[in-house]
């Protein structure tokens, strides 16, 4: 009976439920997202019919955020994560005081105490994990610095979303004891925020020094036996026991700690096959994720305070969007990149619900606060697919040619912020490189030893300056505009190598170049049989697959080439 198995129960109908409204929702052109979230709010305890167990569906939702956060360490380096620390850092801290000054002002404007503003505005700062990479991993755009400012700016607000955590049951204390020294009280505060400080550091030093070398030697001596199953359950061992452990002995997120057990295995050379095969339970998770915050929703909170719902939600998706956007812009990026940040942002998610219902507990936040901040979490990622689609549409406008771009060949518009750090080339027959990422260095590197003249494309202004202390030729901006493949003279190049990830900017890049140069050869890479289609309807002459190119060699190795055999006789 239903009663008799409820984790069976709470997985059956929130998969079925979520695969018929999601499919319905794809078939009327919407995200499927709206369906995972309408298939929660129906077996959630505001709707009639089976309501499924909420403790069990929001276990099982942490256990989607661990796999996707694995998934996306995987894709990272340190390296990776260094690099956008300048931009990381200090722009999540600006924009979660935004937030939190906007939360504060609505709470003020409500009636609640400064406490209970301070919380809701905290709740209403952080992002998703699992909708931004959602969004990030849906374009392609994990690997591009877009993506990698994305990810540590996420990777900044857990940190933060952590200590705050920790920091409001001692700040609970202190305004409910106000006979208290206050001496006593500042210093309970200072000691929490140094334990909790000194538990991150020691857990980042050990995945750093310990588990740098430990997990992926693990990984490697499991593999060499032989045995499929086990590796899987070793990768599986790794991200959930890591992302336990932090949690319980260190006190950081399950995110956290399985997005570094991610990143020190992504050093391995079996990192790729450990992404492959935690990929199906990763995909099935994050949709229970969806499922359990619709199951938190109550419809009735659009009844009974629509005008608060909707300064929540403008909160969310504009005041956070329009900060992320000025300080992105403010730190020299282009405009693409403010737009992604911005509109990645521009939800709420796990930690938000964390935030609400410890401040209820606390009695910090009043239950209207706690309504108001699931509201905002349903509606912000109901909307966020139609956000980032909208952004898109902006950056296929302003990749076309317009008449606000300079008319002189090889210069950038005013109004990129990257215009100044551009360059422009003046080579002639030469290969054209977009991207020098993991891809992208190896065919650098392939061009540079056969001496030929090559220019790279690459939207990392750091990335740029280390290739021009190196003697490389390298324009900084986004090969999607026409004035930047203008300033690497695409018009005159001989080839065109697109090493970035198969996706919109990629597509965009082969159709325009295409457009400019009609007998250049175009040589891009792919995923799929889709992809090559696509990429070869657009204009390229070549398409690399992974897959193709290792069986190629494989054959080559094994097998003569035709032209070597000797003939009988």
């Amino acid at each position: 009976m239903l009663h008799d198995t409820p984790l069976i129960a709470t997985i059956v109908a929130g998969l079925s439920l979520a695969f018929v409204l999601g499919l319905i929702a794809q078939r009327i052109g919407i995200s499927p997202l709206v369906g995972y979230l309408l298939a929660g709010v129906a077996v959630g305890p505001s709707t009639p019919g089976f309501v499924a167990d909420q403790a069990l569906g929001q276990e099982l939702a942490e256990l989607g955020v661990i796999l996707l956060m694995f998934g996306v360490g995987l894709h990272f380096s340190l390296k990776d994560l260094l690099s956008v620390r300048t931009i990381a850092i200090p722009g999540a801290v600006v924009q979660i005081g935004v937030a939190t000054c906007l939360g504060l002002g609505l709470g003020g404007a409500l009636g609640w105490s400064v406490p209970a503003g301070l919380v809701f505005g905290l709740a209403l700062s952080v992002a998703s994990t699992v909708v931004l990479l959602r969004a990030v991993q849906e374009r392609r755009l994990i690997e591009t610095e877009r993506g990698r400012i994305a990810v540590g700016w996420l990777i900044v607000e857990d940190l933060l979303m952590v200590l705050a955590l920790v920091l409001l049951p001692a700040l609970a204390g202190f305004l409910s004891s106000p006979g208290a020294p206050p001496g006593l009280e500042r210093s309970a505060l200072l000691i929490a925020l140094a334990i909790t400080l000194g538990k991150v550091a020691v857990f980042i030093g050990l995945m750093l020094i310990v588990g740098r070398r430990l997990i992926p030697r693990l990984l490697e001596h499991v593999a060499a036996g032989g045995s499929r199953e086990l590796f899987r359950l070793a990768v599986l061992t790794i991200a959930l026991g890591v992302a336990f452990g932090a949690a319980r002995l260190f006190g950081v997120s399950f995110a956290l700690g399985a997005f570094f057990a991610g990143v020190v295995l992504s050093e391995s050379e079996l990192s790729h096959q450990a992404a492959e095969d935690s990929l199906p339970l990763r995909d099935a998770f994050a949709v229970l994720f969806f499922v359990s915050v619709g199951m938190l929703f109550d419809p009735m909170t659009l009844v009974r305070d629509p005008l608060p719902v909707i300064a929540t939600l403008l909160i969310i998706v504009v005041g956070k969007s329009v900060a992320a956007f000025l300080i992105v812009i403010a730190f020299g990026h282009p405009v693409t990149t403010a737009l992604t940040i911005s509109a990645s942002l521009a939800q709420i998610g796990e930690f938000s619900f964390i935030l609400a219902v410890l401040g209820v507990d606390l009695r910090l936040l009043p239950e209207q606060g706690r309504d108001l901040i699931l509201a905002g979490a349903m509606l912000s990622i109901v909307i966020n697919p139609f956000v980032v689609a909208a952004v898109d549409r902006i950056e296929r406008r302003r990749a076309r040619p317009a008449q606000t771009t300079s008319p002189v060949p090889g210069m950038a518009a005013a109004s990129d912020p990257a215009a100044d750090r551009r360059g422009t080339t003046a080579p002639k027959n030469h290969a054209v490189l977009v991207g020098y990422g993991r891809v992208g260095r190896l065919v650098g590197a392939a061009l540079q030893a056969r001496g030929e003249s090559f220019v790279v494309i690459e939207d990392s202004a750091a990335l740029v300056a280390q290739l021009r202390e190196s003697g490389i030729e390298a324009i900084v901006g986004n090969a999607v505009r026409e004035e930047v493949l203008a300033a690497a003279n695409v018009m005159q190049a001989r080839v065109l190598l697109v090493a970035i990830p198969p996706g919109f900017d990629s597509d965009q890049v082969v159709e325009r170049a295409r457009g400019s140069n009609p007998g250049l050869a175009i040589v891009a890479r792919a995923d799929s049989d889709a992809d090559v289609d696509r990429l070869t309807r657009l204009g390229a002459d070549t398409v690399v697959i992974g897959e193709r190119e290792l069986a190629r060699g494989m054959i080559e190795r094994v097998l003569p080439a035709p032209a070597m055999e000797q003939r009988p006789g």
